[in-house]
C-alpha cells in the first residue's frame, strides 16, 4: 500500500513542454510513473515525450482521465495552473514552482475546497511511493519501499533522510514534500492521519523548520489523537535568529512565532522523539522501529 499514489495513478503534466517539465517528465517515465498526457496552451495537438499535448486541462481530462497533476509554470502562472486543474476534476495536484504570490495562493485554495482537491505544495519536491510512482524532482534511484513514512518541509533534507534510511536497510512507504510557501495545501496533519490508515507505513519521520505553525498543529493532533504508531521529528533552523529567512519564504521566524525551540518543546509533550542531529535520522529511526517490533 502507500499513500496518494501508486502504480496505478494516471498523472498530467502541465507546463510539459518547457525546458524543466521535459528533463523531470523522462525521468518521472523512466521511474515507471504513468504520464498519460500533457498541457500547455498554444501547443494542443503535438506530442512531446510520446504524449498528447493539449491547450487546456479540461481537454486532457476529457480525453485521457487522469487523476493527479503535476505543475511546472512560472510563479505568476501556478495559482492559474492549480485552479485550472481543481475545477478540471483532477483530484491530487502536485505544484513544483517556488515563489507564487501568496495573495493567489489564498485564492487557489479557496478553488481546492471548493472541487474537493488535494494540493501538495507548491514549493514542492513532489512525493514518491517507491516501486510504485514518483510524481515530482527527487532522485528515484534513492528511494527503496519499505516502512518509513516522510513528510517533510525540505526538499533537500528529504534526500539526506531517504539516503540514509536507504543504507540502514530501511525503505520507505511514501515520502513527501510539503513544500516551502507560506501557504500550502496537504500539512503534516493532513499527511499524519492518512499513514496512520496506511498498513505499510510502521513508522512516520517528520522533518522541519522554522515559521509558522504546522509542527504545532502537528504537535497539537498527537498530543490527543493517541497515534499507533512511532514518530520521529528533526526541526531545522534551531540558531536562525527573529527575523531571518532560512532556504525559503515560509522559514521565518516572526517575534516568537516559529522558533526551532518551540516546535521542538511541542512535539516532546505530545511524545515525537526529536532527531537532534539530522546525520542521526538513519539510525534513531533505526532505533524506533526495533523498539516497536
Amino acid at each position: 500500500m502507500s499513500i496518494l499514489i501508486d502504480r496505478n495513478s494516471r498523472v498530467l503534466v502541465q507546463g510539459l513542454t518547457g525546458k524543466e517539465a521535459t528533463f523531470h517528465a523522462q525521468k518521472m517515465q523512466e521511474y515507471g510513473t504513468r504520464l498519460v498526457a500533457g498541457v500547455t496552451p498554444g501547443k494542443g495537438g503535438l506530442k512531446h515525450l510520446g504524449l498528447p499535448v493539449f491547450n487546456t486541462v479540461e481537454q486532457a481530462v476529457r480525453a485521457e482521465h487522469p487523476d493527479v497533476s503535476i505543475i511546472f509554470v512560472p510563479p505568476l502562472a501556478g495559482a492559474e495552473a492549480i485552479m485550472e486543474a481543481a475545477a478540471a476534476g483532477i483530484k491530487l495536484i502536485v505544484c513544483i514552482t517556488e515563489g507564487i504570490p501568496v495573495l493567489d495562493m489564498l485564492r487557489a485554495k479557496s478553488w481546492l475546497i471548493r472541487y474537493g482537491a488535494s494540493l501538495v505544495g507548491p514549493n514542492t519536491p513532489g512525493l514518491i511511493s517507491p516501486g510504485e510512482s514518483k510524481v515530482g524532482i527527487m532522485p528515484g534511484h534513492i528511494h527503496r519501499p519499505g516502512p518509513v513514512g516522510i513528510i517533510s518541509r525540505s526538499g533537500t533534507l528529504t534526500y539526506e533522510a531517504v539516503q540514509q534510511l536507504t543504507a540502514a536497510g530501511l525503505g520507505q512507504s511514501t515520502a513527501i514534500g510539503i513544500g516551502g510557501d507560506p501557504v500550502i495545501g496537504l500539512k503534516f496533519v493532513d499527511l499524519l492521519k492518512m499513514f496512520r490508515d496506511d498498513e505499510q507505513t510502521e513508522v512516520v519521520v517528520m522533518i522541519g523548520e522554522i515559521g509558522g505553525q504546522a509542527e504545532e498543529e502537528a504537535a497539537d493532533y498527537l498530543k490527543v489523537s493517541t497515534y499507533p504508531k512511532p514518530v520521529l521529528a528533526y526541526v531545522a533552523g534551531l540558531t536562525a535568529p527573529p527575523g531571518r529567512r532560512l532556504g525559503h519564504a515560509g522559514a521565518i521566524i516572526e517575534g516568537r512565532q516559529g522558533a526551532a525551540a518551540e516546535k521542538i518543546r511541542r512535539l516532546k509533550e505530545a511524545g515525537v522523539k526529536i532527531i537532534d542531529n539530522p546525520a542521526r535520522i538513519g539510525l534513531m529511526t533505526a532505533e524506533a522501529l526495533a523498539l516497536k517490533n
